[in-house]
């Protein structure tokens, strides 16, 4: 059988040739990433997606590959047999790990050809992002991307070792399901044998993994996809990978140690890092009194102070009547930001407006006085009090929200990771851990005036909030708990419910009536019933991991084929129309949208 390679096989990767090579014959494979002719000497730096080897093609050595070398263009697919030699005096690379050798080619093979490409496979490339998504092939070929790629691929292979050693079963569980309520839209699959009816793609494998706790695995975890029609951004996917792990008759403590173990594992495999244990932890009213979000970067300080108590009588009517209704006002120290200018603040008044926040109070401290809007309307005592709190010092600016406490935390936390940003107050080398426990049960929601599910409806509420689940539900705390990096959630659990009892007690608070969780649920109502353990168990998001690990700011780039923020795959043009004869066997029919603007 005719073979274009014949008899010649790779020896060597292109990152792997060194002093300790040199005289060795080799065969190196792989693309032209530039072509350089030096006076008859054809210079060509060969790349595969280990790193690059400078080829050189000599027309003293062999004329007749020498002239055959002309040809080559950048993408250009080659093959090279030659002998490793010692740059010449003053030519070495320190930047290239092949640096101080090179190839003198003896024999070439032209494996294919290739177009110009849009862009340079640089990892500097001035294309668009869009560009670079519709010619992803190309785009995966760029050096940082397929770093990004082989970095991902260690650090399953770091988790999928870790847990084996730690007598994890690797269960797969099904894509084709049921719709279940857990705070996002699903994506359906008609069935074309059930017409009328419709599959889902799980948003988690949540339900199957309790399933098999019942069943007696004991522990089990999965690297798997799952899948949410929601609204996308940087750190956001339709469908993505998530660390997948459950865990018989344990509680928080167990959970959160094998999960530090399996990270700290991840980090040494990958980044040679050793991270220390245990890692910090907050409640979650520590975490939103702190720092205004339940996912908190604690790499800097900043931290807010709720001053409703000072300023409930105060004269300054608007943070006044805040309180009086209910609300809250919080403060916010930028140290030594005296110097902003009045533009300055309003380019943060309106970056907290973007969180709801209907204005943006604030005072210098100066040396002698403090030059405010509201400063006139506070006493001595009241001054005192505040700067005590606060901590206000000369050439200090506090920034105020007043509202009601989603707001005031929101819109003061996302501030303070704007000013950590601007200020520089971040280390970006840092890696802070914390977690983040005991989450609110329920939040309400006034459109559907009913309870929802803060996490998801199998969380277990905590033993001393059991009676408080029919009489004030609001006040009800979980068993959940977040893993939160450098302000990024990187994983989420619960201990669950395993009494079918406190189960119908939980859907009974989320407004559901019998007949409704029977129906979706009495699967696993039967499963309670037959013997299930105290279990429980997290996900972590491995996109997100896989991006802070890379230091990268979106998890597109740590994805081999991502989708835009349109949820939309620019390589394939998917999502696409289907054909009439695929609807009719699906018994589906399309409803034609009107055009843009039109009145219909």
């Amino acid at each position: 059988m005719a073979d274009i390679l014949a008899d010649m096989r790779r020896t060597h990767h292109c990152n792997q040739l060194g002093k300790e090579d040199i005289g060795r014959e080799v065969v190196l494979m792989g693309w032209v990433q530039r072509r350089r002719d030096h006076g008859g000497v054809i210079f060509v730096d060969l790349r595969d997606r280990e790193g690059i080897t400078q080829v050189v093609f000599n027309p003293e050595v062999d004329s007749r590959v020498h002239a055959k070398a002309h040809a080559l263009r950048s993408e250009y697919v080659i093959g090279v047999r030659g002998k490793v030699d010692p740059r010449p005096e003053g030519m070495v690379n320190p930047k290239l790990k092949t640096g101080a050798v090179e190839v003198t080619v003896t024999e070439l093979k032209i494996l294919n050809r290739a177009e110009t490409p849009p862009f340079l496979i640089e990892d500097q490339v001035d294309a668009s992002e869009t560009i670079r998504l519709k010619y992803r092939h190309l785009d995966l070929r760029r050096p940082r991307i397929q770093r990004n790629l082989l970095l991902r691929h260690r650090a399953a292979a770091a988790v999928r070792r870790f847990l084996d050693g730690q007598g994890f079963v690797d269960v797969e569980t099904p894509f084709l399901t049921r719709s279940t309520p857990e705070g996002a839209r699903d994506y359906l699959v008609p069935s074309r044998v059930n017409p009328g009816r419709f599959y889902a793609l799980p948003q988690s494998p949540q339900i199957f993994k309790q399933l098999l706790m019942v069943a007696g695995l004991d522990r089990y975890y999965q690297i798997v996809r799952c899948f949410r029609d929601e609204d996308l951004r940087a750190d956001r996917q339709p469908e993505f990978t998530q660390i997948d792990m459950e865990m018989s008759f344990v509680g928080e403590e167990d959970i959160m140690a094998v999960s530090e173990q399996m990270i700290r594992e991840v980090f040494k495999q990958v980044l040679d890092m050793d991270l220390d244990l245990p890692f910090k932890r907050l409640t979650y009213d520590e975490a939103i009194g702190r720092y205004g979000l339940d996912k908190p970067d604690t790499r800097f300080g900043l931290e807010l102070a709720d001053i409703s108590d000072i300023v409930a009588g105060a004269g300054f009517k608007v943070f006044a009547e805040v309180v009086k209704k209910g609300g809250i006002v919080k403060a916010l120290n930028a140290k030594g930001c005296i110097g902003m200018s009045r533009k300055d603040i309003d380019d943060l008044t309106d970056f907290a407006a973007v969180y709801r926040a209907k204005g943006l109070a604030w005072i210098k401290v100066r040396d002698d006085a403090w030059q405010s809007p509201i400063a006139k309307f506070f006493t001595d005592a009241e001054k005192a009090a505040l700067a005590e709190r606060i901590g206000m010092e000369p050439g200090d600016l506090v920034f105020f929200v007043a509202d009601q406490p989603k707001v005031v935390n929101e819109a003061l936390g996302h501030l303070r990771n704007h000013l950590g940003r601007k200020l520089n107050l971040i280390d970006e080398k840092q890696f802070q851990f914390v977690w983040v426990t005991e989450f609110p049960m329920f939040e309400y929601d006034p459109d559907a005036r009913r309870y929802e599910a803060l996490h998801h409806p199998f969380t277990a509420p905590l033993e001393d909030d059991y009676e408080l689940l029919e009489t004030d539900p609001a006040r009800v705390r979980s068993r959940a708990y977040d893993l939160v990096l450098n302000g990024f959630e990187i994983g989420g659990g619960s201990i669950r419910i395993h009494q079918m009892e406190i189960q119908r007690r939980v859907f009974a608070a989320l407004g559901m009536e019998p007949e409704a969780y029977e129906e979706k649920f009495g699967f696993l109502l039967e499963a309670l019933k037959s013997g299930a353990p105290p279990h429980g168990g997290i996900a972590f998001g491995f996109d997100r991991l896989v991006m802070l690990l890379c230091g990268q700011d979106s998890i597109r780039d740590v994805i081999a084929f991502p989708k835009t923020q349109k949820a939309a795959c620019l390589l394939t043009d998917a999502p696409a129309p289907a054909s009439p004869a695929q609807l009719d066997e699906l018994n589906i029919r399309v409803r034609k949208l009107a055009p843009a603007g039109s009145a219909k």
